[in-house]
């Protein structure tokens, strides 16, 4: 006979796409005595967890909520519990459950039942809106809309590695964009720093973003991966549209890193407290010119290490004509090091609105890779 943790997880995915949380807490008032079951998704811009059901969203630093989110561990206060829901290190919130059961055994279920309801999130992603509707404090522009839904996702967790980005403004993005994958063997990372306004910016980093994946999953090597997605480009736009991306490879097993510049983002390594820029090979940017032979360069690096790679928009966000720079970046990623990338992306980006009052207006990425170790 089924225990209630596997009553919930089969109440999951048994549930209609648009009623998973209804469907599970029907279940667990049926298990478990309660009565109250809400999740809570964090928005685009990582300011605020949004009720799927409605009503006031969670904003405070050191509420209850974000303690759960950002420790990513079980939390009860007051009565009430929450449990973090995401899948591989991918965070998409928290959930609510009052009353919490005493028994520290249904704790841990519960537990396990807020990850099966991330699972279930990513599973109908694709077929129903309302979950994506529900995690946005206002509309997002078409751009914006286009560049979201092209990414892999905000985070990545695995024994070997630990990765994180974010865009902004998250609600009016326009060129500015990451992409990654792993086979267990190495991981790919490209960032592209656009260029272009409104959806015309949009497009282009799409056309870059595919063109990639197409050389990668054809399992070309880095270099010709730029090549491809450099012809693309120039074959529609001639030369008159390019960008500039940053391409890097990890070898999981050793830790040698394969980077191609194509007048990249800056990368950044940050190691036992020191930050220093790596120097690179600076190619010309994607669809800039016909037929551009890309060169590889490898780097070795070192447990523990972290790697940032972040825009122009970043360094060049101003306000009252002061420039936050190199400086006061460099100084802000040393403060990060105890953080979890996905922490540490948010931090600065928090950091870079508070230095400009509100929102960014140039787009900026911000992407953070902590190297682990080769794992058996």
């Amino acid at each position: 006979m089924s225990g209630p943790e596997d009553r919930a997880r089969r109440s999951l995915t048994e549930a209609p796409t648009d009623k998973l949380v209804d469907r599970l807490a029907t279940e667990l008032e049926r298990s478990y005595g309660i009565t109250r079951t809400e999740l809570y998704q964090v928005d685009y811009r990582l300011a605020a967890l949004l009720p799927l059901g409605g009503g006031e969203s969670i904003v405070t630093p050191g509420h209850p909520a974000w303690r759960c989110f950002d420790h990513q561990e079980p939390t009860v206060s007051e009565g009430t519990g929450w449990f973090p829901v995401g899948m591989r290190g991918e965070r998409r919130g928290v959930l609510q459950i009052s009353p919490v059961p005493g028994d520290p055994a249904a704790l841990a279920e519960l537990d396990a039942v807020a990850t099966a309801l991330g699972h279930e999130l990513a599973a109908v992603a694709a077929t129903t809106d309302i979950y994506l509707t529900a995690r946005r404090s206002r509309r997002l522009t078409l751009a914006a809309e286009m560049q979201w839904e092209l990414l892999p996702g905000r985070s990545r967790i695995r024994p070997s590695f630990s990765l994180a980005g974010q865009l902004e403004p998250a609600y009016a993005v326009r060129g500015d964009g990451f992409d990654w994958s792993d086979d267990g063997q190495r991981l790919w990372l490209s960032v592209i720093n656009g260029s272009g306004e409104g959806v015309a910016a949009s497009m282009l980093t799409s056309l870059a973003t595919h063109a990639l994946r197409n050389a990668r999953r054809a399992q070309l090597g880095l270099a010709d991966q730029a090549a491809l997605a450099d012809q693309a480009i120039y074959a529609l736009h001639r030369g008159e549209q390019h960008l500039s991306a940053l391409l890097l490879e990890l070898d999981l097993a050793t830790g040698r890193l394969t980077v191609v510049d194509a007048g990249s983002p800056r990368l950044v390594l940050l190691r036992d407290g020191e930050v220093t820029e790596q120097v690179l090979d600076k190619q010309f940017p994607l669809g800039m010119f016909e037929g551009t032979d890309y060169r590889e360069q490898c780097f070795e690096l070192h447990r523990g290490d972290r790697l940032f790679v972040v825009s122009d928009g970043v360094i060049d966000a101003t306000a009252e004509r002061i420039r936050y720079g190199e400086t006061a970046l460099d100084r802000f990623l040393r403060r990060t090091g105890p953080m979890e990338p996905l922490d540490a992306v948010r931090s600065l980006i928090g950091d870079l609105r508070a230095f400009v009052a509100g929102d960014l207006i140039d787009d900026a990425v911000v992407v953070c890779l902590d190297w682990l170790g080769p794992q058996p």
